[in-house]
């Protein structure tokens, strides 16, 4: 039974407004619950039409933070977006629960367990879920509506404020009738979006947030598959253009003879089988993005009519006598170093200079330090739906095995090996609840040594032929001890910075440490 006084539902409240960041704010809201409700997972999840994106949890999985659940296809997800009221699902309720298989504390299905989730609306407008589920079954019967209307109320009061204050933040780079458009078309959006936690790819974030609100042109660069395409994109939605249209063209796959007209569009009868007008991708672009994918790919003579359109702002026609003016924002995306291209007299420095007036680089997924976990629990999540698999999880021997692998293909190699191990694991496991991608669905990968500036970790390779003799504890010891050395060696051996990296109470981190027989040396040189 939950005795849930009034002193705690005012200590939820004060705990709240001492928090500095939305991060905080979140795990602090979701620390104070658990306090005052008996639970063993919560959750705070935005809502964006047809989908709700994880924000914040305890008690689960972290790849969940990676998952887009799509609200039509988890039933219990959906009920509770159309209720104005918390919801206490039935412990013998024949709903398949979306977090089946990934409680931390669970392996495989779950029980029979307490179940319920809090609709979280702000001035009539629903705003996000807070979920929380005990293995206890019958556990929240006993708790009066009414106090959890009021948790609900603090809970939609502190969503409304992050989302408020990450409004009012963008409001100082751009005007609030944009900032508007923006937020709501990033909301709205399913697939813009960089996934990643990792201290890199929060720096490119930054990159992006600083130059977006400028109109540079700009050098994205990076290996094949790293997401060249997305970051252009999210430039896009957090520019001043973002109204305007981001028109992509791949330089690679334009025909020399037809570069000109591509870009800058013909009159009818100028040559043989031009037989009307059409506008060229810079006039297309006008007020918006244009986006030229493989910028290295392009000739030299092509080269520089770019060069005379980004310099004047005008282009001609191809069969036209008069120019036209446009105004249009350049991104350039490339897998080659142009610096050395321009050296070799393979690229003209005068394009080079004016494409290159801010360059990010994107980049390669082993920099990622520990978003592949993050990754793989998004591309489950999608490739689940396009297979109807109730559920995908990957086990941790198999996480491990991932993160051995040095990924040449990047990002996108991650994803279609995430396909293939998900078919084959569907194909393995049929009419199971929970589908559970291991260490032979993901095929042949070569390993790698796991790099840090002061120690060198390695991770053994998972013997896969002998998987059904392994030990889960050995395994399982093994994957946490190298985790826990190397993101202790990332924060030069601060243990609290370790167990907010791990999202772990740190006195149960080093419990756990002193039981793998991890320490810290120090010496005094």
């Amino acid at each position: 039974m939950n005795n849930i006084t009034s002193t705690a539902l005012i200590e939820l409240a004060l705990e709240l407004p001492k928090c500095l960041s939305t991060k905080d704010r979140f795990d602090r809201l979701l620390d104070t619950v658990r306090k005052t409700i008996q639970c063993d997972a919560v959750a705070l999840l935005s809502y964006h039409q047809d989908v709700l994106k994880p924000l914040a949890l305890q008690g689960l999985s972290r790849d969940t933070l990676g998952r887009r659940f799509k609200i039509k296809d988890h039933p219990r997800f959906d009920e509770l977006c159309k209720s104005k009221v918390p919801v206490r699902f039935s412990a013998e309720s024949e709903l398949p629960d979306p977090y089946d298989g990934l409680l931390i504390d669970k392996e495989g299905d779950l029980p029979v367990h307490a179940c319920m989730g809090l609709p979280l609306f702000f001035d009539d407008k629903l705003l996000g879920l807070l979920t929380i589920d005990s293995l206890t079954p019958f556990v929240f019967d006993d708790i009066p509506n009414r106090t959890l209307e009021v948790i609900s109320a603090i809970a939609a009061t502190t969503l409304n404020t992050a989302f408020m204050i990450n409004l009012l933040e963008s409001q100082a780079l751009h005007s609030q009738k944009v900032v508007a458009e923006l937020t709501e078309e990033a909301l709205m959006r399913d697939g813009g979006e960089l996934i990643g936690q990792s201290r890199i790819m929060d720096k490119l974030k930054q990159e992006i947030d600083i130059v977006a609100a400028s109109d540079f042109n700009i050098l994205i660069y990076g290996e094949t598959g790293v997401g060249k395409e997305l970051v252009a994109r999210t430039l896009h939605q957090k520019s001043f253009r973002s109204n305007g249209p981001l028109v992509y063209v791949n330089c690679a796959a334009l025909p020399e003879n037809l570069i000109e007209s591509e870009l800058f569009g013909h009159v009818k009868g100028a040559f043989t089988g031009a037989d009307k007008n059409r506008a060229g991708k810079f006039s297309i672009a006008n007020n918006g993005t244009l986006f030229l994918d493989e910028i290295g790919e392009l000739p030299l003579a092509a080269q520089s009519k770019i060069l005379r359109a980004i310099q004047n702002n005008e282009i001609q026609p191809v069969g036209q006598d008069n120019v036209e003016e446009v105004d249009v924002r350049i991104f350039a995306a490339t897998n080659r170093n142009l610096h050395e291209e321009v050296n070799n007299n393979k690229f003209r420095a005068d394009l080079y200079h004016r494409l290159s007036v801010y360059p990010v680089r994107v980049p390669s997924l082993k920099e990622r330090s520990g978003d592949i976990q993050l990754l793989a629990g998004y591309f489950l999540e999608q490739v689940g739906r396009k297979l109807g698999a109730p559920q995908l999880k990957i086990n941790a021997q198999a996480l491990v095995y991932l993160n051995q692998y040095n990924w040449p293909g990047n990002v996108r190699e991650l994803e279609h090996v995430i396909s293939r191990a998900a078919l084959k694991a569907c194909s393995r496991q049929k009419n199971k609840e929970i589908i559970k991608i291991e260490v032979t669905d993901c095929g042949q990968l070569s390993p790698t040594s796991l790099n840090s500036e002061t120690k060198q970790t390695v991770i053994p390779e998972p013997d896969t032929k002998n998987s059904t003799q392994l030990n889960l504890r050995n395994v399982t010891d093994d994957f946490q001890r190298d985790l826990i050395k190397r993101i202790l060696i990332e924060e030069s051996g601060n243990w609290a910075a370790t167990a907010r990296r791990l999202e772990t109470d740190r006195a149960n981190l080093n419990r756990l440490s002193k039981r793998l027989n991890i320490n810290i040396l120090k010496s005094i040189t």
